[in-house]
């Protein structure tokens, strides 16, 4: 070889060797970097592929009622379940689809692979159940679809065969199912309501759906197989569900490239929800609930009346009793509700809580605040008298009935509020007017929403006014109007709960607002909201209260009466429009002791039949009876000498 070809070749070497130094340094520094810089970011990325997090539910708090006692709480629920994850399950799937495709192949027939994978599972599965099935004497069978649907999203979660064991079917696989078993018993929580349907509306109930996990849990980025968990649906559940709600539970696994598990890597245990404590006095709602109960005389079978109840703490504004007729169990909304059951529940406006979205005209009871309204204006005085002949007759000939039609002839305004006299009201609703009345409606908050701490309070409450009636019927304002007005008629609407504290407000001679369904410490009292003048004298307010007193010792409200305790009720019976014809509603409001008011109430029943007289001192006294028949039992100081009227009573 010539030196000059010699030197060029020996050149193309050193140039080869030159690019395959650095060629392998290239890689070199790429390894390196791999493993010195992008480890973790690696690691991440195998750890997301190969591992998922279960999230599991946390036990809610309990509810207590003023005293302690426990209104909702927990129990256990006792499932059969299998775990998937088992390699005995996994091989037997495979078993039984070759088993399945072998037959159809035998037999000649196309099939299609999705179809025979679902039902070689459920096969398994069944076999599973069959053989607890013959421990319990059961007949249970399996659901193709929730088998399938179950493994395609949950294939970490055990797959439950039976969701609704006994304590006895329980203890019965505990004793009997062997440890190595797939199929094993399995604890879980649903919601417990001891007093059935008392107080059902108030305390709400709870729905399952599949958890969303809580911010902060770890493993935020690996695929997360949730449980079902249960969120409120209504009542005091609902109002508090972020409360009651506990810290969810975790649990991190590595799994096999068939997404089974394989490995336990990072546990958290859930935490039990907060407790809560409601001013309910469970004593006072069970008397309430019971005196909602008569017999039918058509037919001798016991029937509950169809309405509300409420009672308050005439100071706190607390509810110790808060009553909605029909009702249901709420263990029949545990841990669902099934189609029959909701069916039932909606009948008669089952599912409505009547004390905080009924909306009624609030008749006689009214007559109080139209009272208020003419004072303050000086349009009448405790000594304004008018004589009742048992009807007023407008100047356009037209009558409108007193409910006495025989008449109460000559009254004052104590006498016309003790004998719920229609026609004096008249009179006072013509010289008073419209604006002034419904102006002092809406200051003592009739028209508004009192704010209780509970879901879905109505805001369809209201107070008739010129405005609103030319909005619904395009109509001016008439002389009727102003006279159905007064009486707590016409457009004018309230609910039960509204109406117990307005009563607290006469009581007290001072307008307050906003009920509480929580027992509220002595700081919380103390942060309410202050409450507002009446504007009413004292004078002007005993009168009213006079009338009251009257009306329960003598007057339509007497069957209201407990021995030794004062009280101050009026009754009242109001009519709606129904089916070409009308329904009565009976009304009853009071307040007590009458010195120093310490509760107050209203109760609303709902007539039946159509174009039937139904009246507050018969169907709605003996129910706020018992409310405080119950309240006195438990406070005994609470029962004075009969009060002392300013006026002389007959």
């Amino acid at each position: 070889m010539k030196a000059e070809e010699k030197m060029k070749y020996q050149g193309r070497l050193l140039l080869f060797y030159a690019l395959l130094g650095l060629m392998i340094a290239t890689l070199l520094v790429g390894v390196g970097y791999r493993q010195l810089i992008e480890t973790d970011e690696f690691s991440e990325r195998v750890k997301v592929q190969n591992h998922r997090r279960i999230v599991t539910p946390a036990p809610r708090g309990n509810i207590y009622d003023r005293e302690g006692r426990l209104l909702v709480g927990n129990k256990p629920k006792f499932s059969a379940v299998v775990y998937l994850s088992d390699a005995g399950v996994r091989k037997a799937f495979r078993n039984e689809y070759r088993i399945l495709v072998r037959d159809y192949r035998e037999r000649h027939e196309d099939y299609k692979t999705g179809r025979l994978q679902k039902q070689a599972r459920a096969n398994v599965i069944q076999t599973y159940l069959d053989d607890v099935n013959r421990m319990l004497g059961r007949d249970d069978k399996v659901n193709v679809e929730k088998v399938s649907t179950h493994l395609n999203y949950n294939p970490l979660l055990p797959f439950p065969i039976i969701d609704d064991l006994t304590r006895e079917e329980f203890a019965v696989l505990l004793e009997s199912l062997p440890v190595q078993s797939p199929v094993q018993v399995y604890v879980s929580n649903q919601r417990n309501y001891p007093y059935e349907s008392t107080a059902s509306h108030t305390l709400g109930y709870v729905s399952s759906t599949v958890l969303t996990p809580d911010e902060g849990l770890p493993g935020e980025d690996l695929t997360t197989f949730a449980e079902k968990g249960t969120f409120g649906r209504s009542g005091v559940e609902k109002q508090f569900d972020d409360v009651l709600q506990g810290e969810m539970g975790m649990e991190i696994w590595v799994v096999d490239p068939y997404g089974f598990q394989v490995e336990s890597q990072e546990r958290r245990y859930p935490t039990k929800g907060n407790d809560i404590q409601l001013s309910l006095d469970i004593d006072i709602q069970n008397a309430a609930e019971e005196a909602f109960k008569y017999t039918d005389s058509s037919d001798n079978e016991e029937k509950e009346n169809i309405g509300a109840a409420v009672m308050l703490d005439a100071n706190t504004l607390e509810v110790l009793a808060m009553v909605s007729k029909p009702d249901y169990d709420l263990n029949d909304t545990t841990p669902f509700i099934s189609t029959a059951t909701y069916e039932k529940m909606k009948e008669n406006s089952g599912l409505q809580n009547r004390a905080i979205q009924g909306v009624y005209p609030p008749g006689s009871p009214f007559k109080l605040l139209t009272s208020a309204a003419a004072l303050k204006a000086n349009i009448i005085t405790a000594e304004t008298e008018h004589y009742c002949p048992g009807y007023y007759r407008f100047s356009s000939g037209a009558v409108q009935r007193c409910w006495k039609r025989s008449g109460h002839q000559e009254e004052i305004l104590w006498e016309a509020v003790r004998d719920s006299c229609n026609v004096y009201f008249y009179l006072t609703g013509l010289d008073t007017g419209v604006d002034i009345i419904s102006n002092e409606a809406t200051y003592w908050g009739l028209s508004n929403r009192t704010g209780i701490d509970l879901p879905h309070e109505t805001s369809s409450m209201r107070v008739g006014t010129k405005e609103y009636k030319r909005k619904i019927t395009g109509q001016g304002w008439y002389a009727g109007d102003d006279t159905n007005l007064a009486i707590g008629q016409g457009f004018t609407r309230v609910t039960p709960l509204q109406m117990a504290v307005f009563a607290a407000s006469v009581g007290r001679n001072e307008i307050v607002t906003k009920p509480s369904i929580l027992r509220l410490s002595p700081q919380q009292v103390a942060q309410r909201p202050p409450p507002k003048p009446t504007g009413l004298t004292a004078e002007q307010h005993q009168i009213l209260v006079d009338g009251m007193i009257a009306s329960a010792q003598m007057g339509s409200s007497k069957r209201i009466r407990v021995d030794g305790l004062s009280i101050a009720a009026k009754t009242g019976t109001a009519e709606v429009a129904k089916d070409g014809g009308k329904i009565e509603l009976a009304w009853i409001v009071a307040f007590a002791p009458v010195e120093n008011p310490q509760v107050s109430l209203a109760v609303i029943i709902e007539g039946q039949e159509l174009n039937v007289d139904f009246f507050g001192g018969v169907h709605a006294a003996p129910i706020a009876h018992a409310m405080l028949k119950a309240y006195v039992e438990k406070h005994p100081d609470a029962l004075t000498p009969p009060p002392t009227a300013s006026v002389a009573l007959p």
